[in-house]
Order: structure tokens, then sequence, then C-alpha cells
């Protein structure tokens, strides 16, 4: 098929969280196909940095693999107009890729990083003052719409750690090395933690990055 362009759209299932729908394609020849497409909310993940340079990490239970993951803290992304939890926060963009991201799709760091300082308190207890943008992903790039940014924080002072009801989550502080070798050991499975923490290790090479 050629150039794809969605001729129609359906709400097929609406679950508790996400709604999938079916695209309708059409390529320039009339030739039509269909896809899914998940709706899901954005959210932001961040890796925090302690002063003695070990990670910290979550770990908790997940449905998907009915096993605990080792990962970044993250949540999903909320509109809030009250940002003055981003003062005092020193704020860089690796690559300086921001103005590229919001003209071409539309992204604006505020409310992901908004998302990514609350997760960060309210799971581990820290508050990071340096924070860096990584990048944006989305886990299935064929199916998905969720975005989630992924950040690196780093000075980090105390904050009130406040768990959601439903949450029980335990803090882990690993090395570089050894989060690195629970990614090729399998034991880190979760896309955005393996994103951040390879982000990291080449922020750590190359300082050019920011």
């Amino acid at each position: 098929m050629g150039e794809l362009k969605r001729v129609d759209r359906k709400l097929v299932y609406q679950a508790h969280r996400v709604k999938v729908y079916e695209d309708l394609m059409q390529d320039e020849s009339g030739r039509q196909a269909r896809y899914d497409y998940v709706e899901n909310r954005n959210g932001a993940g961040i890796l925090l940095i302690d002063e003695d340079g070990k990670l910290i990490l979550v770990k908790q239970y997940r449905n998907t693999l009915d096993d605990y993951d080792v990962e970044i803290a993250a949540g999903c992304a909320e509109s809030c107009e009250d940002l003055s939890t981003l003062s005092g926060v020193e704020f860089h963009d690796m690559k300086g890729r921001i103005p590229e991201l919001r003209e071409k799709d539309n992204f604006d760091p505020k409310e992901y990083l908004m998302t990514a300082l609350r997760e960060a308190e309210e799971e581990t207890g820290f508050i990071p003052e340096t924070v860096t943008l990584v990048n944006y992903m989305i886990a299935a790039v064929g199916l998905f719409s969720e975005r989630t940014a992924i950040f690196i924080g780093q000075n980090l002072r105390e904050g009130h750690r406040h768990l959601d009801e439903e949450e029980s989550i335990e803090i882990v502080h690993i090395s570089l090395e050894r989060a690195l070798n629970m990614i090729y050991e399998g034991q880190i499975r979760d896309s955005k933690t393996i994103i951040a923490i390879l982000a990291y290790q080449d922020l750590k090479r190359n300082a050019d990055l920011l």
C-alpha cells in the first residue's frame, strides 16, 4: 500500500483507563486496511540520582507480569495550572530538542515535568533540583497513543512521601553498573526505565549531550 490516510475511527471498547478504537485507513489507490488504536493518558517518569551517585528506583507489583518489577518513579500526566513546584528547578534539555518537539509534535514539557516531580516526591520522598529531559517515548508506536516523557533528576532534597492507597512500593538504591546488569539479566523489563538508565550512562560519559 502507498501513503495511508485515516478515513474513519470507531470506538469499539472502553476500559477503566484505555479506549480502543478501530481506524479505517486508505491509500492513494483506494485500498483500505483496518488498524487498532489504543488511547491512554500521557505520562512521565524520572530517574533519580542520590548524592552517592546511586540510582533511586522503585519496586512494585505489575499485573501484566504477575511479578514485581524495578522501575523509575512514574505516573500519568494531569493538567496543572500551579507551576510553583517548578520554581528553583534547574532544567536541562538533552541535545536541545524541545523547540523541535514543540513544533513537530506539539510537545510542551511543563505538564510532563510537573508529573515527574510529583511522582518523584510521592513514590520516593525526594524532589530533584536539577532535571534533564531525555525525550519522550511511545511504548508500542504502532498501537498506543500514550507519550511518556523521561527525565533524569539530580541534586535531591527531601520532600514528603505519600503513596496512593492501592500502591505498595519499595525504594531501591543501586549503582549504575548494577542497574545495567539488571537490564541485561532481564530483571529490569520496563521500557522507560531501560531508556532512562542508558541515557544516564551516556550523560555521564558525554557532558556535551546537554
